[in-house]
C-alpha cells in the first residue's frame, strides 16, 4: 500500500506541483489549502507525511504545526516546511515546533522528492 502525504499550501499551483511529482513516486497525495482546512481532513484520512506552507490565510503553518503535534495520532508525523520564509528565526521556530526539514521555495521538485522518500522509506 503506498504511503500518503498531505500537501497544505494556499497557493494551488504549488498543490498541483507537489502532488504530480509525488505522485509520479507512487505516493498517495491529499491536499489542502490551509491548516485549517488539513485539519478538517484529519479525521477521514491518515497520513504518512505532512509538506506544509508556513504563510497561508485562516490558520497559518505553524499553528497547523502546534496543532499537528497536540494530536496524539499525528505526534510524531514526519513534517516538512516548504516555504518562502528564509528568515532564520522564523526557519528555526517551525522546526521547533516539530518539523523534520526545511525547504525553501522556489524549489526543486527532486528536493521535495528526496526529503520525502527519505522520511518515508
Amino acid at each position: 500500500m503506498s504511503k500518503t502525504v498531505l500537501v497544505v499550501d494556499d497557493s494551488a499551483t504549488v498543490r498541483k506541483f507537489v502532488a504530480a511529482s509525488l505522485s509520479l513516486k507512487g505516493f498517495r497525495v491529499i491536499t489542502a489549502a490551509d491548516g485549517m482546512e488539513a485539519l478538517e481532513k484529519m479525521p477521514q484520512e491518515k497520513f504518512d507525511l505532512v509538506i506544509t506552507d508556513l504563510n497561508m490565510p485562516d490558520m497559518d503553518g505553524f499553528e497547523f504545526i502546534k496543532n499537528l503535534r497536540e494530536t496524539p495520532e499525528y505526534a510524531g508525523i514526519p513534517i516538512i516546511i516548504l516555504s518562502s520564509i528564509v528568515d532564520q528565526e522564523e526557519k528555526d521556530r517551525g522546526l521547533q515546533l516539530g518539523a523534520y526539514s526545511y525547504i525553501e521555495k522556489p524549489f526543486s521538485v527532486e528536493k521535495v522528492q528526496r526529503e520525502v522518500a527519505r522520511f518515508l522509506n
